[in-house]
């Protein structure tokens, strides 16, 4: 989201607000803690206005910083949010008139005092990497939206910018605007699947915003000399990570976000599936897997796509008996050739599905304010969605889930997600400020 019309101006429905002049400042042994006013004026006078700050700095790993924005810190915490490491390694913290310098391994944060910057020095370099000059941090009131915390670190000339995730458009991010909200989108799109609020740059440094909602990148384009990011609300929290090598950045990214678990060797070998063939059945399958053969091509998984179970019934996580009548008995023959066995499945629930009765029961369908059920007819008539905030729902699919694992079945595609009626013109007629209140 743009607020700015042009190098020095601001949209006419933006009214910014800025950290201007560090006010106080508290030590200790793991953290530096700011206020940092929005006045510049240090008069008494000045403090009958104007917004405060609180800006909590940590050092969750070597060469990366934790830089935590608060405007208004009596807001409760809102969910869900990422999992991202709690340590905080010890700081050094030296302070003078004009500037305060927090050193972590070979990298190092300069604040002046008056008027609010941030600077990234490479110590080992002595070369100032990024900075966020003043008036780069700021609240932005954007009329009609609402309140944003935006944050802009510069770019220099011929600094390329990589990452934000699974995209389809140029794999250079420079000019590019991307929003972080998962959508069922193509792969042909400038809209992804997978959103990942992170991206490194040619220089040897990355930022990971801490925020899995609607964060909003403009990279290189509000300003071309600006990676910026703002999200909703009155509050900012993010990583700025020291390389000074790619492999290194990403390494120091592992350590904050926690790293995968290996999958199994045979994962790695070569899939075949049916994709969204809709007539097939095991002699159908059998005849895919034979032609691998026949050719030398190694197999080690197959997939079968939407039609495993019976059409307008998804999600019933039941096999189609008019199709596969002892399923089994086939998992078993794929056992016998060395196959792993993948079926599709996503967490919706058509109406015709026996297991819409069952979740409407136990209660484990989203529903709307007014306590009906939510549905829509995107790929299946009436489409409910299992409600995984809810415990007892979690459970129960497992418990659906482990039956098709004790059958035979070795993994699950786990397809869509991107359906979840968060915006607010999903519940038709409802009240804008009660469905954000709802769902926040």
């Amino acid at each position: 989201m743009r607020f700015g019309d042009g190098a020095w101006r601001m949209l006419e429905d933006v009214s910014p607000t800025y950290p201007a002049r560090v006010d106080g400042d508290r030590i200790e042994d793991t953290s530096l803690l700011l206020h940092v006013s929005s006045r510049l004026e240090e008069a008494r006078w000045a403090t009958l206005e104007g917004h405060m700050f609180t800006v909590r700095i940590t050092a969750p790993a070597l060469n990366v910083f934790r830089i935590r924005v608060t405007h208004h810190k009596g807001r409760k915490a809102r969910a869900p949010q990422f999992g991202t490491t709690d340590n905080e390694l010890r700081l050094s913290v030296i302070e003078t008139a004009e500037q305060i310098t927090v050193q972590n391994g070979d990298a190092q944060l300069v604040i002046t005092r008056k008027p609010w910057s941030l600077s990234l020095v490479d110590t080992a370099t002595g070369q100032v990497i990024t900075s966020s000059p003043f008036k780069a941090l700021g609240l932005m009131d954007k009329q009609g939206h609402g309140l944003f915390c935006r944050e802009q670190l510069t770019l220099s000339v011929g600094e390329q910018v990589y990452g934000l995730g699974e995209r389809f458009s140029a794999f250079t991010r420079n000019g590019q605007n991307v929003d972080m909200w998962n959508s069922d989108c193509g792969t042909c799109s400038d809209k992804g699947y997978k959103d990942v609020p992170f991206f490194m740059t040619s220089r040897g440094w990355g930022v990971l915003v801490n925020d899995p909602g609607r964060v909003s990148f403009e990279i290189g384009t509000e300003q071309v000399t600006r990676a910026q990011f703002g999200v909703p609300g009155e509050d900012l929290d993010y990583f700025l990570i020291l390389g000074p090598t790619p492999k290194q950045v990403l390494t120091r990214l592992g350590e904050i976000t926690g790293r995968p678990a290996l999958p199994p060797a045979w994962s790695f070998g070569l899939w075949l599936t049916t994709s969204f063939t809709t007539d097939y059945d095991e002699a159908t399958v059998m005849s895919f897997v034979d032609g691998m053969k026949a050719r030398n091509l190694p197999l080690h998984v197959f997939h079968f796509d939407c039609f495993w179970m019976k059409g307008n019934h998804w999600v019933n996580l039941e096999w189609d008996p008019a199709v596969f009548p002892d399923p089994a008995s086939m998992l078993k023959r794929m056992k016998e050739r060395g196959l792993h066995v993948c079926v599709w499945i996503n967490p919706y629930i058509g109406e015709r599905s026996h297991l819409f009765d069952e979740g409407l029961a136990g209660g484990y369908l989203l529903k709307r304010p007014n306590g009906d059920v939510y549905q829509r007819h995107m790929w299946q008539a009436g489409m409910a969605y299992i409600d995984f905030t809810n415990p007892a729902a979690v459970a129960w699919y497992k418990a659906k889930l482990r039956a098709l694992l004790d059958m035979g079945v070795d993994c699950f595609k786990t397809d869509f997600g991107e359906e979840i009626p968060t915006d607010v013109h999903y519940f038709d007629g409802a009240d804008p400020v009660k469905m954000h209140n709802y769902y926040t």
